[in-house]
Formats: C-alpha cells, structure tokens, sequence
C-alpha cells in the first residue's frame, strides 16, 4: 500500500481527500468551499458529460443556455422552491467597486452602484427558465418543450467536501413542459431510467431507483425520483434526480397553452439533473488503497503503454513494435498513451497510473521484444499476465470490456450483500451501527415518524424502491400499520 495515501480502515474521509488530491482529480482553491477540477478530473468529466448529452439527445431534448443570474423577484415566485433554497443562496447587491478612499490601493463596493433588484446566483434554474417559457409556449404546437443545460450552480454550503459537497458545481439540468400530466410523469421516469442505465453500465455503479418521500422531495415537486447507490464506507449517496413539478410552476410563471379545443390550461413540467457529485461516488464506489480504480468505459485514459529500455537503441526499437499497436488502438477507439518520456523511471510511471486509476497497463523490454510478448498488467485486481504481440489490440479490447462487467459485478455484489431487512427498533439500530448498508424496514408514512428516526440516528428514508414489494408489517418506531419496507442509510 502506497504510504501517501491514508487507509480506508483508518479514515475513510482522509482516503477519499487524499485520492482526489493525488490521483490528480481536484484542488482546493483560494475560494472557500470550491475546488478547482484540474485537467485529469476534468477529462473524466467530459467523459461523462459527453455520455449523458448524446443520451439526452437520443430522447429527444436540445440543448440552451440560461442565465447565471435570476431576479430576486422571479426567485421568489414559487413559494416551496425559494424556502427551499434560500438559505443557500449568494445574491449580487452592487456592480461596481471604487477605491477606498481610506485604505490607499485597496477597493471598496461603491454604495451609489446598487442594483435596483438583487440577483440570485443560481442555485436552480427553474425560475429563470419557467419565466423564459411564458413567452415561448401559447399553443399545444409548442409542446413537448424539452430542454436540457450543461451549467454551474452555485449554493452556500458550509460544509464541503470535494466533488460531493462543494459551494459551487458542474451539473446538468433539464427542464420540460408538456401538455398532460400523463406525459410528463413518462418524462420523469424515463429520465430516471437514462440516468441508472448511465451509472451502471458506464460508471459501472449498481443503483436502486425509487421515489423520495415528502420530507425528502425537491423543493418546488410533486415527486421526486431518485438513484441511490451504495459506497464502501456502507454510506449511501444520491446520484441523481428527476423532480415530477405537476403544473406549479406553470401556475407560479402563468405559463399556460391552448389545446387542440382552443381551452386554456397551465402548462406541466419536470426537471431532472446529475452533477459532477457523480465523480465522488465514483472514486468512493470503486477505488482502493492505492489509488484510483476507473472504469474502461469513461476513464480518461484507458491504456497507458511503458516502455523498459537501457540507451536509445533499445528504445528505438521498442517504439518501431509500439507504433503499429498505438495505431490499432487508437482505431478502435481506445484512449491509449505511449509513455516514452526520459524524465521519470518505469517503476515511477507504474505508480503514477496505479495512482490515476488508468484500467491497462502494458509494459515492454528489450526481452520483451525479442520474445514477441508484453506484460498486460490490470488495475482493478492487480493482476499481470504475459501475453502474445500478435492480437495484442484485440485481446486489450475484449480486456476492458471484461474489467467494466466485473468492476460492477463487484460492486453489486457488495451493495447487495449490504441490504439487510429488519423488522424491531432495536435491529434497525444495530444494523446501522455494525453492517451499515441500506436498512429495509417497515414506516407508517409519517413525516413525523420519519423525522424522529433521522435525529435519533442520522438515518434518512433513501427512497422508496420502484416497483416496492408490498408486505404487511408494523413501523419500527411507532408500530402503527404499514404494507411495505422502505430503504433507510446513512447518507452523503
């Protein structure tokens, strides 16, 4: 185990902080509670961002662009969603700063530069968007109306933590109008279902799809629905949402359309949206005690290629074999780098990407060559093998595809293995102080009950699973009726 990097049995925070420093995936910054994402982060969330946005694209929605800024007054129209954000807002008072005529060299805001109306930084962007859809939706012709935004959001939290929790972010967020409610509740579950079927098959995460209860909702919804997945520490962290918004804020913003009759009704909508809080479930879900572990399929770099050499000559030769492989690979469409830079020594390189968390790395010698082999070594199970030149591109081909099944299949296995029912206070209790994981237990659908559960021990209702099986049973607190279990954890 590397020395640099802190165990996960002695403090699984310090582990992850310690990865997304030196595996190269962020920084702090002179900002309090932002980060700066550095480029290797950055790669991995282009990855990602180019995934979901073709698979946005696929389903229908365009992209725009809205602004930054959202008028107090317009923030303030629907009543749910400003309660629910306010606490995190930043707001913009002035706009021009002026020199302190006390302070010599230093500035001051100019008291006479104040705005007429105070902006909200965005921390959501439905009501600058549902103030934009009045003037662009009159008729039923102009429904569905589907629209997504890559942007950043900004919401004052006090305490961050890079990539999960941080004061300022990278995400996406769609928001869609539709003439019945019937169309765009399809909307909202079909956007829950892009968003499992892009963390399990490219992140490679397993995911439980359910829907939030009231207290959990998104400020503004009717319903919320939710993918929770588990990380090692037996944490839960939310990894995306899809908000059903029923027709409030088409009633906040009189956004209304006339149908095939020539009546008027307000508009229906839905807003879904995922972060770049899915890197830290990433590197939480997956990763070990040295470093980054990524999955092929959006890892930044997926082969990295190292050259073992003693003068110029052997490194020559080495190259002439490497370039037609370099070609292959990158044919396939394999993200794959030749390292063949002098400056830093072959056990250094193997260090610096078992760190990066890179899937495949391939080392080859003087010997190698003569031998017509390579050694393949993985990153996720550590393991290395000798494998022929010949078919060396296909084999690392079908390789990756191997390492995305069974990196998941891992985590899975993990994840279910950490479901555990119960069905006594006291069991529930235990389970979350010892196993941890998602507790399954029975509630009376209170958000009384619910409440005393989260302060007693810190445990929130994660969802309430799709398509739940329904069973007779007794709350674990109250003991009053209930028909079915709900999934509890702690939470990130």
């Amino acid at each position: 185990m590397s020395k640099e990097i802190t165990s996960r049995e002695k403090d699984y925070s310090q582990w992850y902080n310690d990865l997304v420093l030196k595996g190269s995936l962020a920084d702090y910054s002179a900002v309090r509670g932002c980060m700066v994402i550095k480029p290797y982060g950055y790669a991995l969330w282009e990855n990602m961002r180019d995934v979901l946005d073709k698979m946005f694209k696929d389903t229908g929605h365009v992209n725009a662009y809205f602004p930054l800024f959202v008028p107090k007054s317009l923030f303030e129209a629907e009543e749910k969603n400003a309660e629910g954000f306010a606490k995190e807002c930043a707001i913009v008072t002035h706009y021009r700063l002026k020199n302190d005529p006390n302070k010599p060299g230093k500035l001051m805001v100019d008291p006479e530069a104040k705005l007429e109306e105070e902006l909200i930084v965005r921390p959501t962007s439905e009501a600058i968007i549902w103030n934009t859809y009045k003037g662009w939706i009159q008729s039923y012709r102009d429904l569905p109306l589907l629209i997504n935004q890559w942007a950043n959001v900004v919401r004052w939290e006090m305490r961050t933590r890079l990539f999960l929790r941080t004061a300022e972010f990278l995400w996406q967020e769609g928001h869609t109008a539709h003439a019945t409610k019937e169309e765009a509740i399809i909307e909202t579950e079909k956007m829950l279902h892009v968003y499992a079927d892009f963390v399990e098959n490219w992140m490679a995460v397993p995911v439980i799809k359910g829907v939030k209860t009231a207290n959990e909702r998104f400020a503004g919804a009717e319903d919320t629905y939710c993918i929770e997945a588990l990380m090692q520490d037996g944490k839960a962290l939310q990894a995306g949402t899809s908000h059903f918004l029923g027709q409030n804020f088409a009633k906040a913003f009189d956004v209304k359309f006339s149908d095939k009759t020539n009546k008027l009704d307000y508009v229906w909508a839905t807003s879904w949206g995922v972060s770049t809080r899915l890197i830290g479930g990433l590197v939480m879900a997956h990763s070990d005690d040295d470093g980054l572990i990524l999955p092929p399929r959006i890892a930044p770099l997926q082969v990295v290629i190292v050259p073992i050499y003693k003068g110029d000559e052997e490194k020559a030769m080495i190259s002439n074999t490497v370039e037609p492989l370099l070609k292959e690979l990158k044919e396939m469409g394999i993200r794959v780098k030749y390292d063949d830079n002098d400056n830093n020594r072959p056990g250094w390189k193997f260090a610096e990407y078992e760190m990066k968390g890179v899937p495949v790395r391939i080392a080859i010698g003087a010997r190698d060559l003569a031998n017509k082999v390579v050694e393949v070594a993985r990153r996720d199970t550590k393991t290395k093998l000798t494998v022929d030149v010949n078919g060396l591109s296909l084999y690392v081909k079908e390789l990756l595809e191997e390492i995305q099944v069974q990196m998941f299949n891992k985590a899975k296995a993990y994840r279910d293995e950490h479901i555990t029912k119960v069905d006594s206070w006291d069991e529930f209790v235990h389970v979350l102080d010892t196993k941890t994981g998602f507790v399954a237990a029975h509630w009376d659908g209170t958000p009384e009950t619910e409440e005393v559960i989260k302060e007693k021990t810190k445990a929130t209702i994660r969802c309430i699973p799709l398509n739940n099986e329904q069973e007779e049973g007794v709350c674990i607190l109250s003991g009053k009726p209930s028909k079915e279990r709900v999934l509890f954890a702690r939470a990130y």
